[in-house]
């Protein structure tokens, strides 16, 4: 469908006179005629009744009009909507599973608000992305490590269970209890390592690879275990207890590469978080109570 014939309809339909739109769209009148003539071939159907002093609408001019509108306002769009996608800037963002997902939520939401520009695409972190958020054990040797927030480890348990009625707990009274253990965490290392030293021992009854899947099973009743308080806030059902000692924490930010010359959607969202830590950092001070 030609747009320009469109056009000459509906300037047709409005002025109901083929001179007067002539005026209008500064074409001549034969034009217009010849114009109108086409589309009213390409539809098989009149569209006006010619007369000395105008045109007549007939039903089908007036079943077209809103249609013809609506093409033209879509094809009018395209240009602006084309241009809007190209001041978009891309930005492919991995996660590393087990975070918090109320702290993730307003990361990426504060990111979106301050960024509006930012075309954000999450992604899986063995992919290729242009950051990560992602523990700051994980950063690598060529990488940068903004921090965003930390999450304390605590010990968790079914509700049953003995050690459920403490209100904190000794690291010597872990001895013997089933523990459930994940490979990869350094929480769990650094307790173990810590009751070896004072001859004690947990019952190792099974292992996982996620933060996740050990929450599963204790949730399942298998053990008790050390977990971040970000993986712990779905689980309800869960009793948690500090364990007494030197904390115990994890620490989450934005890795990228320590590149000079950083893609403009990496650049904005390095300065964005950036100013969200330092303004959860400011609030942390002010929050602490006068000594």
């Amino acid at each position: 469908m030609d747009l320009r014939l469109l056009r000459c309809f509906v300037a047709v339909y409005e002025e109901k006179s083929i001179t007067a739109a002539a005026g209008r769209l500064f074409h001549s009148q034969p034009a217009i005629s010849s114009a109108i003539k086409s589309l009213e071939e390409t539809l098989g159907t009149a569209l006006f009744l010619r007369h000395k002093k105008g045109v007549d609408l007939t039903d089908e001019a007036h079943y077209l009009y809103p249609l013809a509108l609506r093409l033209l306002s879509d094809a009018d769009r395209l240009p602006g909507l084309f241009q809007q996608r190209k001041q978009h800037l891309p930005f492919k963002l991995a996660t590393y599973p087990d975070l918090s997902q109320l702290s993730l939520a307003r990361v990426l939401a504060n990111l979106q608000d301050d960024n509006p520009e930012l075309l954000l695409e999450l992604v899986d972190p063995a992919s290729t992305p242009d950051a990560s958020i992602t523990l700051d054990c994980q950063k690598g040797e060529d990488e940068i490590f903004l921090p965003l927030w930390e999450e304390d480890y605590v010990l968790c348990m079914r509700p049953e269970h003995p050690l459920a009625q403490r209100q904190s707990i000794e690291p010597r009274e872990l001895h013997q209890y089933r523990f459930i253990e994940c490979p990869p965490c350094e929480a769990h290392q650094q307790t173990l390592g810590l009751l070896a030293c004072n001859g004690l021992s947990v019952n190792l009854v099974a292992k996982a690879e996620c933060k996740t899947q050990v929450m599963h099973l204790v949730q399942a009743g298998l053990g008790i275990s050390f977990l971040p308080t970000g993986v712990l806030e779905s689980a309800r059902e869960l009793v948690t207890r500090p364990l007494i000692g030197p904390r115990m924490f994890r620490r989450i930010g934005l890795c990228y590469p320590a590149s000079k010359s950083l893609k403009p959607a990496l650049s904005a969202a390095i300065a964005s978080l950036g100013r969200y830590q330092q303004d959860r950092s400011e609030t942390a001070v002010d929050t602490q109570p006068n000594v």
